[in-house]
Protein backbone atom coordinates (compact mmCIF):
# COMPACT_ATOMS: atom_id res chain seq x y z
CA UNK A 1 0.00 0.00 0.00
CA UNK A 2 1.39 3.40 -0.95
CA UNK A 3 1.84 6.08 1.66
CA UNK A 4 -0.55 8.35 -0.25
CA UNK A 5 -3.49 5.98 0.20
CA UNK A 6 -2.80 4.88 3.75
CA UNK A 7 -5.54 5.78 6.22
CA UNK A 8 -5.72 5.09 9.94
CA UNK A 9 -8.83 5.03 12.11
CA UNK A 10 -8.47 5.18 15.89
CA UNK A 11 -11.73 4.37 17.64
CA UNK A 12 -10.45 5.36 21.08
CA UNK A 13 -10.90 9.01 20.03
CA UNK A 14 -14.63 8.39 20.07
CA UNK A 15 -14.66 7.37 23.72
CA UNK A 16 -15.83 10.67 25.20
CA UNK A 17 -18.82 11.43 22.99
CA UNK A 18 -19.71 7.75 22.60
CA UNK A 19 -19.93 7.29 26.36
CA UNK A 20 -22.14 10.38 26.74
CA UNK A 21 -24.41 9.33 23.87
CA UNK A 22 -24.88 5.78 25.15
CA UNK A 23 -25.42 6.99 28.72
CA UNK A 24 -28.06 9.52 27.69
CA UNK A 25 -30.01 7.17 25.43
CA UNK A 26 -29.77 4.27 27.90
CA UNK A 27 -31.03 6.46 30.74
CA UNK A 28 -33.90 7.68 28.57
CA UNK A 29 -35.02 4.15 27.72
CA UNK A 30 -34.60 2.58 31.15
CA UNK A 31 -35.98 5.36 33.36
CA UNK A 32 -38.98 6.21 31.19
CA UNK A 33 -39.92 2.62 30.40
CA UNK A 34 -39.55 1.62 34.06
CA UNK A 35 -41.79 4.46 35.21
CA UNK A 36 -44.40 3.66 32.58
CA UNK A 37 -44.41 0.00 33.56
CA UNK A 38 -44.62 0.83 37.25
CA UNK A 39 -47.61 3.13 36.74
CA UNK A 40 -49.28 0.64 34.39
CA UNK A 41 -48.74 -2.21 36.85
CA UNK A 42 -50.52 -0.21 39.54
CA UNK A 43 -53.70 -0.35 37.44
CA UNK A 44 -53.69 3.31 36.41
CA UNK A 45 -55.65 4.29 33.28
CA UNK A 46 -53.91 5.06 29.98
CA UNK A 47 -54.19 8.82 30.50
CA UNK A 48 -52.28 8.65 33.75
CA UNK A 49 -49.68 6.39 32.19
CA UNK A 50 -49.08 8.82 29.32
CA UNK A 51 -48.90 11.80 31.66
CA UNK A 52 -46.33 9.99 33.81
CA UNK A 53 -44.33 8.96 30.76
CA UNK A 54 -44.34 12.46 29.28
CA UNK A 55 -43.34 13.97 32.60
CA UNK A 56 -40.51 11.44 32.88
CA UNK A 57 -39.26 12.34 29.40
CA UNK A 58 -39.30 16.10 30.00
CA UNK A 59 -37.94 15.94 33.53
CA UNK A 60 -35.26 13.44 32.59
CA UNK A 61 -34.08 15.43 29.58
CA UNK A 62 -33.89 18.63 31.64
CA UNK A 63 -32.13 16.82 34.47
CA UNK A 64 -29.56 15.37 32.09
CA UNK A 65 -29.00 18.78 30.50
CA UNK A 66 -28.67 20.56 33.84
CA UNK A 67 -26.41 17.91 35.34
CA UNK A 68 -24.16 17.81 32.29
CA UNK A 69 -24.01 21.61 32.11
CA UNK A 70 -23.08 21.96 35.79
CA UNK A 71 -20.44 19.22 35.73
CA UNK A 72 -18.84 20.32 32.46
CA UNK A 73 -18.96 23.96 33.60
CA UNK A 74 -16.99 22.94 36.69
CA UNK A 75 -14.44 21.30 34.41
CA UNK A 76 -14.34 24.44 32.22
CA UNK A 77 -13.78 26.62 35.31
CA UNK A 78 -10.91 24.39 36.43
CA UNK A 79 -9.36 24.52 32.95
CA UNK A 80 -9.67 28.31 32.84
CA UNK A 81 -7.99 28.61 36.25
CA UNK A 82 -5.14 26.34 35.15
CA UNK A 83 -4.67 28.31 31.95
CA UNK A 84 -4.62 31.59 33.89
CA UNK A 85 -1.93 30.18 36.18
CA UNK A 86 0.09 28.96 33.21
CA UNK A 87 -0.25 32.32 31.45
CA UNK A 88 1.06 34.10 34.57
CA UNK A 89 4.00 31.70 34.89
CA UNK A 90 4.92 32.18 31.23
CA UNK A 91 4.89 35.95 31.70
CA UNK A 92 6.90 35.98 34.94
CA UNK A 93 9.40 33.13 34.40
CA UNK A 94 9.60 32.14 30.72
CA UNK A 95 13.02 30.50 31.08
CA UNK A 96 11.77 28.06 33.70
CA UNK A 97 8.70 27.28 31.61
CA UNK A 98 10.88 26.57 28.59
CA UNK A 99 13.00 24.17 30.65
CA UNK A 100 9.84 22.54 31.97
CA UNK A 101 8.46 21.97 28.47
CA UNK A 102 11.74 20.50 27.28
CA UNK A 103 11.74 18.24 30.33
CA UNK A 104 8.32 16.88 29.40
CA UNK A 105 9.65 15.79 26.03
CA UNK A 106 12.77 14.27 27.58
CA UNK A 107 10.56 12.27 29.94
CA UNK A 108 8.84 10.81 26.87
CA UNK A 109 12.12 9.55 25.45
CA UNK A 110 13.21 12.46 23.24
CA UNK A 111 16.94 13.16 23.37
CA UNK A 112 17.86 16.39 25.22
CA UNK A 113 18.96 18.37 22.18
CA UNK A 114 15.86 17.56 20.17
CA UNK A 115 13.60 18.13 23.19
CA UNK A 116 15.11 21.58 23.69
CA UNK A 117 14.75 22.45 20.01
CA UNK A 118 11.11 21.34 19.90
CA UNK A 119 10.32 23.25 23.10
CA UNK A 120 11.87 26.41 21.69
CA UNK A 121 9.99 26.15 18.40
CA UNK A 122 6.63 25.50 20.07
CA UNK A 123 7.22 28.29 22.56
CA UNK A 124 7.95 30.72 19.74
CA UNK A 125 4.81 29.62 17.90
CA UNK A 126 2.33 29.56 20.84
CA UNK A 127 3.76 29.01 24.30
CA UNK A 128 0.44 28.84 26.12
CA UNK A 129 -1.04 26.30 23.69
CA UNK A 130 2.08 24.13 23.98
CA UNK A 131 1.96 24.09 27.79
CA UNK A 132 -1.80 23.60 27.82
CA UNK A 133 -1.49 20.57 25.57
CA UNK A 134 1.64 18.97 27.00
CA UNK A 135 1.40 19.91 30.68
CA UNK A 136 -2.35 20.30 31.31
CA UNK A 137 -3.75 17.95 28.63
CA UNK A 138 -6.02 20.72 27.33
CA UNK A 139 -6.55 21.22 23.60
CA UNK A 140 -9.27 22.42 21.25
CA UNK A 141 -10.48 18.83 20.90
CA UNK A 142 -10.63 18.09 24.63
CA UNK A 143 -11.69 21.47 26.04
CA UNK A 144 -14.90 21.45 28.08
CA UNK A 145 -17.99 22.79 26.27
CA UNK A 146 -20.88 22.99 28.75
CA UNK A 147 -23.65 24.10 26.37
CA UNK A 148 -22.78 21.49 23.75
CA UNK A 149 -22.66 18.78 26.41
CA UNK A 150 -26.02 19.85 27.86
CA UNK A 151 -27.78 19.89 24.49
CA UNK A 152 -26.30 16.55 23.46
CA UNK A 153 -27.29 14.86 26.73
CA UNK A 154 -30.86 16.16 26.58
CA UNK A 155 -31.19 15.15 22.93
CA UNK A 156 -29.91 11.61 23.52
CA UNK A 157 -32.14 11.15 26.57
CA UNK A 158 -35.13 12.28 24.52
CA UNK A 159 -34.18 9.96 21.64
CA UNK A 160 -34.09 7.05 24.07
CA UNK A 161 -37.29 7.93 25.93
CA UNK A 162 -39.46 8.76 22.90
CA UNK A 163 -39.94 5.15 21.68
CA UNK A 164 -40.96 3.98 25.15
CA UNK A 165 -43.63 6.68 25.29
CA UNK A 166 -44.78 5.71 21.79
CA UNK A 167 -45.23 2.09 22.88
CA UNK A 168 -47.47 3.20 25.75
CA UNK A 169 -49.55 5.37 23.41
CA UNK A 170 -50.05 2.73 20.70
CA UNK A 171 -50.43 -0.52 22.65
CA UNK A 172 -53.76 -1.62 24.05
CA UNK A 173 -54.20 -1.29 27.78
CA UNK A 174 -53.87 -5.05 28.28
CA UNK A 175 -50.56 -5.17 26.43
CA UNK A 176 -48.84 -2.07 27.77
CA UNK A 177 -46.67 -3.82 30.35
CA UNK A 178 -45.60 -6.74 28.15
CA UNK A 179 -45.24 -4.64 25.00
CA UNK A 180 -43.33 -1.94 26.84
CA UNK A 181 -40.90 -4.50 28.23
CA UNK A 182 -40.30 -6.20 24.86
CA UNK A 183 -40.02 -2.97 22.89
CA UNK A 184 -37.76 -1.25 25.41
CA UNK A 185 -35.46 -4.25 25.74
CA UNK A 186 -35.21 -4.39 21.95
CA UNK A 187 -34.22 -0.70 21.94
CA UNK A 188 -31.63 -1.37 24.62
CA UNK A 189 -30.19 -4.30 22.67
CA UNK A 190 -29.99 -2.12 19.56
CA UNK A 191 -28.29 0.63 21.58
CA UNK A 192 -25.75 -1.83 22.95
CA UNK A 193 -25.04 -3.15 19.46
CA UNK A 194 -24.64 0.32 17.95
CA UNK A 195 -22.31 1.38 20.78
CA UNK A 196 -20.20 -1.76 20.37
CA UNK A 197 -19.94 -1.45 16.58
CA UNK A 198 -19.13 2.26 16.79
CA UNK A 199 -16.44 1.58 19.35
CA UNK A 200 -15.06 -1.38 17.41
CA UNK A 201 -15.80 -3.92 20.16
CA UNK A 202 -17.55 -7.32 20.01
CA UNK A 203 -21.29 -6.79 20.39
CA UNK A 204 -22.35 -9.73 22.56
CA UNK A 205 -21.15 -8.48 25.92
CA UNK A 206 -22.41 -4.85 25.57
CA UNK A 207 -25.81 -6.07 24.37
CA UNK A 208 -26.14 -8.54 27.22
CA UNK A 209 -24.98 -6.00 29.78
CA UNK A 210 -27.38 -3.25 28.78
CA UNK A 211 -30.41 -5.55 28.42
CA UNK A 212 -29.77 -7.28 31.76
CA UNK A 213 -29.69 -4.07 33.78
CA UNK A 214 -32.61 -2.62 31.85
CA UNK A 215 -34.70 -5.73 32.48
CA UNK A 216 -33.80 -5.64 36.18
CA UNK A 217 -34.88 -2.00 36.52
CA UNK A 218 -38.16 -2.57 34.68
CA UNK A 219 -39.00 -5.71 36.65
CA UNK A 220 -38.30 -4.01 39.98
CA UNK A 221 -40.37 -0.93 39.13
CA UNK A 222 -43.25 -2.99 37.75
CA UNK A 223 -43.22 -5.13 40.89
CA UNK A 224 -43.36 -2.07 43.13
CA UNK A 225 -46.20 -0.62 41.05
CA UNK A 226 -48.15 -3.88 41.33
CA UNK A 227 -47.66 -4.02 45.10
CA UNK A 228 -48.64 -0.40 45.65
CA UNK A 229 -51.62 -0.69 43.30
CA UNK A 230 -52.87 -3.73 45.19
CA UNK A 231 -52.36 -2.03 48.54
CA UNK A 232 -54.25 1.08 47.47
Amino acid sequence: MSRGTHRETHRSARGGWLRAAVLGANDGIVSTASLIMGVAASGAPRGAILVAGTAALVAGAMSMAAGEYVSVSSQADAEAADLATERHELATDPAYELDELAGLYRARGVDPATARAVAEQLTAHDALAAHAREELNISDQTAARPITAAIASAAMFTAGAAPTLMFAALLSQAWIIMGEAIGSLACLALLGWVGAVTGGAPALRPVGRVTFWGAAAMALTAGIGRLLGTAV
